[in-house]
């Protein structure tokens, strides 16, 4: 199971280190098998503004653009099928290297010369897939360096090797009790306000429980005037943390609620 050091927070006083934690659930026989940093080592990557998105006279899923990197414009091929005009994206240039250790030189792609490579966040290490380049938040600042733009986010994953005998440990609370019985400290569940309207649910769904001795209890909520969209950044990134790739809002709630609680 990944748990988010991060998130564990919201449920558990912590002051040991991811390290020093690691070590506590292992010897209390939750064992750590990896510590893994959701953002990895790399540097001179830097903020840039793609200017300018044409057509690469040789090759159809090939884009020739220009690239402001702040100080200069440089012509970079691109084969990403997001890659548009005004996008703030991470750029490697010539002399850079990437965490996979691939070094960018200039290139000559298909008779047409690149310098340098914008980046998706597969190829910087912070995703398993991406479909293509990464489009940065347009509050980052141009000519800043993405690594240090991400410390704010830093979360380390603790890949915890549950036994067959313990599946309430099997959720970010299961988790938290045990930090919480290990330190000496309190577990919180989580705070939510909520708010309801007069208009009865019944007139929706009705619930029938025709097992009762199977199951005793059964709860439902209708939801209504639900818009889908993207998940915000903190509950993708719990979610990429956890393992799981975000799909959006509504079931990235529905997925996330199953991990926090498991009861």
């Amino acid at each position: 199971m990944r748990v988010s050091y991060n998130w564990l927070k919201d449920y558990v006083k912590i002051e040991l280190s991811p390290a020093e934690l690691a070590d506590k659930l292992t010897m209390s026989g939750f064992e750590v098998e990896e510590v893994i940093r959701t953002v990895p080592e790399f540097n001179g990557i830097k903020v840039a503004r793609v200017e300018s998105v044409g057509k690469h006279p040789n090759a159809d899923r090939l884009s020739v653009c220009t690239v402001d990197t702040g100080t200069e414009k440089l012509q970079v091929i691109c084969g990403a099928p997001n890659v548009a005009a005004g996008q703030l994206v991470p750029f490697a240039a010539v002399g850079c290297e990437l965490p996979n250790g691939l070094k960018i030189k200039k290139a000559k792609i298909r008779g047409v010369e690149s310098f340098g490579m914008i980046c998706s966040e597969e190829e910087l290490g912070l995703a398993e897939k991406s479909d293509g380049i990464w489009v940065l938040p347009e509050d980052w600042a141009m000519q800043s360096d993405v690594h240090q733009n991400l410390m704010s986010v830093q979360d380390y994953i603790l890949d915890i090797s549950i036994t067959p005998n313990r599946p309430d440990a099997m959720s970010m609370i299961g988790i938290a009790r045990e930090v919480a019985a290990i330190t000496g400290t309190t577990c919180k569940k989580p705070d939510f306000v909520l708010r309801e309207s007069d208009e009865p649910a019944s007139d929706y769904a009705k619930v029938i429980i025709e097992n009762p001795d199977g199951c005793p209890r059964y709860a439902a909520r209708v939801i209504k005037n639900v818009k889908i969209g993207p998940s915000p950044a903190w509950l993708a990134r719990r979610l990429r943390a956890a393992g799981v790739r975000p799909i959006n809002n509504i079931v990235d709630v529905i997925v996330s609620t199953g991990a926090i609680i498991v009861d």
